[in-house]
C-alpha cells in the first residue's frame, strides 16, 4: 500500500528556499521560514524591510531542507503524465482531481495578473508545479501551489503565492510579494476518502476514490391559464337593433414539482499534467 502524496519533508516550512541567493525589493512578507543553501545569510538581501519567519543561511537545518526539496523534485520529474498539454494556454482551463502535478521541461512564465483558482475543496498543498529550468512569475499574478525549480524563480512586482518557492541551484528574485509556506495548509489536507494505491514495476502510482453520492434536486413550476369568453346579444326596444356585451375571465392554476435525482461518480485521486 502507498500513498500517492508527494512530501516536502523538512523543506515544508520554508516560503523560499534557494541555493545561490535570495533577493526582495520592497515589503516582501514571507509566511515562513527561508532557506539559503550552499551559499550563506550574507546572499541574502532585502530582508529588512522585507518580513520573514527564521532564516537559516547553510546550516544543518538548511542542508535538511534542501535535500528534502530535491528528493521531491526528483519524485515530481519521475511521475507519468495522466494528461498532456503540451503548447498549450493553461488560461481559462479547469482541471481535476484532487493532486495536482504539472511538470515543465524547461520554464513556465505567467501573465501579467494571471490568476490560479481552486474551486471544490481543492487545497494549495496539493498542487506543485515541477520545473526543469526556471520560473517567471508575472506582475500581479495570484498562484497557487509550490513551486520546485531546478534553476532560479523571479516573482515579479505584486505576486501572492500560496506555497513555497524553491529554487534548488540558483536565486530566488522578488519584489513586493506575498509568499505563504506549503505547511501552512493545515493537517488533513489529503483527501480524507479511503482509497487503494497500487504500483508494479515499471508503472506509476495510480489511485482511486470510493464513489461520491451526488444529489440534484430540480423544481419545475407548471402555469396553466384559462381563459372564459362570454358573449351576450340583445334585442334593444324591440326593434331589432342589437347590443353584444363579451365579457372576458381567466383563471390561472401554478403547480409546484421537485424531483431528486442521485448519482455516482468515481475519478482518479492524482492527476499529472505535463507541459
Amino acid at each position: 500500500m502507498v500513498d500517492a502524496q508527494v512530501s516536502l519533508g523538512t523543506a515544508a516550512p520554508f516560503a523560499v528556499l534557494a541555493a545561490s541567493a535570495i533577493t526582495s525589493t520592497g515589503l516582501t512578507v514571507l509566511t515562513g521560514e527561508m532557506d539559503i543553501y550552499p551559499d550563506t545569510a550574507t546572499s541574502i538581501t532585502g530582508f529588512p524591510p522585507g518580513l520573514s519567519g527564521t532564516i537559516h543561511g547553510a546550516d544543518a537545518v538548511a542542508q535538511a531542507a534542501h535535500n528534502d526539496a530535491m528528493t521531491a523534485y526528483t519524485t515530481l520529474a519521475a511521475l507519468t503524465p495522466t494528461t498532456v498539454l503540451t503548447g498549450q494556454d493553461l488560461g481559462g482551463k479547469t482541471l481535476v482531481p484532487d493532486l495536482f502535478v504539472f511538470q515543465f521541461g524547461s520554464t513556465i512564465t505567467t501573465a501579467t495578473a494571471a490568476t490560479v483558482v481552486l474551486i471544490n475543496g481543492a487545497q494549495a498543498c496539493n498542487v506543485f508545479w515541477q520545473v526543469g529550468s526556471s520560473a517567471t512569475l508575472g506582475t500581479g499574478t495570484k498562484f497557487v501551489g509550490t513551486i520546485i525549480a531546478e534553476a532560479s524563480i523571479t516573482a515579479n512586482s505584486g505576486v501572492s503565492c500560496q506555497g513555497g518557492l524553491f529554487a534548488l541551484t540558483a536565486a530566488v528574485t522578488m519584489i513586493d510579494d506575498a509568499i505563504t509556506a506549503p505547511s501552512t495548509c493545515g493537517k488533513g489536507a489529503a483527501p480524507s476518502s479511503s482509497s487503494t494505491v497500487s504500483t508494479g514495476a515499471g508503472a506509476s502510482p495510480t489511485s482511486t476514490v470510493a464513489p461520491r453520492t451526488v444529489t440534484i434536486t430540480d423544481t419545475v413550476t407548471d402555469t396553466l391559464t384559462d381563459t372564459i369568453t362570454n358573449t351576450v346579444t340583445q334585442t334593444v326596444n324591440g326593434s331589432g337593433a342589437t347590443k353584444t356585451v363579451t365579457s372576458t375571465d381567466s383563471i390561472t392554476t401554478t403547480d409546484y414539482k421537485t424531483t431528486t435525482v442521485s448519482a455516482k461518480c468515481t475519478y482518479s485521486k492524482v492527476a499529472r499534467y505535463v507541459m
